[in-house]
């Protein structure tokens, strides 16, 4: 492999404590979502790509292959353990959401850092729950109209959220000058 893109122990390290904090911030997330439910509507959907941030912020911090289903995994687990109680089904919702965005970051060849990139991303890991959604069950009873409202609310929320606010908390780390300590040097790469 490619010496640039082998994970060193520190992006390793970096990669989890950035699913840690992501962790307690998706439990606390839990929340939010949950007061917005009796609003109707599925305005709860508009605040669901937070849960895929983790693997986005991470991508974007270190940019070097496995990164996002490590920090959308590790983020995930996290979550069951500051919740108190172990819960596989979102255990296989991170690892998923982490595989689709690795996919995407693969297809630019982890050297893309545009926001667009990171909204691609987004969008498709809110486009990797459907069949998840579906699986656990309570798809099948929805009348399509309010699936197709629904899942759209999550898109955009994956597009904002994930993609275009994990971008915003990269840059904001970018320019406090730490990113040339971890990943991949930041001058090859196509930045926004």
């Amino acid at each position: 492999m490619n010496q640039k893109l082998s994970l060193s122990l520190t992006d390793i390290l970096v990669t989890v404590v950035i699913a840690l904090i992501f962790a307690v911030i998706y439990s606390l997330w839990d929340g939010v979502y949950t007061i917005l439910q009796p609003f109707g509507l599925h305005l709860n959907e508009l605040v669901y790509g937070m849960w895929f941030i983790a693997a986005i912020v991470a991508y974007l911090i270190i940019r070097k292959p496995g990164v996002a289903l490590i920090a959308e995994f590790a983020a995930a687990s996290g979550e069951t353990i500051v919740l108190l109680q172990f819960d596989i089904s979102l255990i296989i919702y991170g690892i998923v959401q982490g595989l689709v965005c690795e996919i995407v970051f693969m297809l630019f060849r982890y050297n893309n850092t545009k926001v667009y990139t990171a909204i691609i991303a987004g969008v498709v890991a809110a486009v990797s729950t459907l069949p998840l959604d579906w699986y656990y069950g309570y798809l099948g009873q929805v009348e399509t109209w309010n699936l197709i409202l629904m899942f759209s609310l999550r898109i955009l929320s994956g597009a904002l959220l994930a993609g275009y606010l994990g971008h915003q908390l990269y840059r904001g780390v970018k320019e406090t000058g730490v990113l040339k300590y971890v990943g991949r040097r930041h001058e090859d790469s196509y930045e926004s």
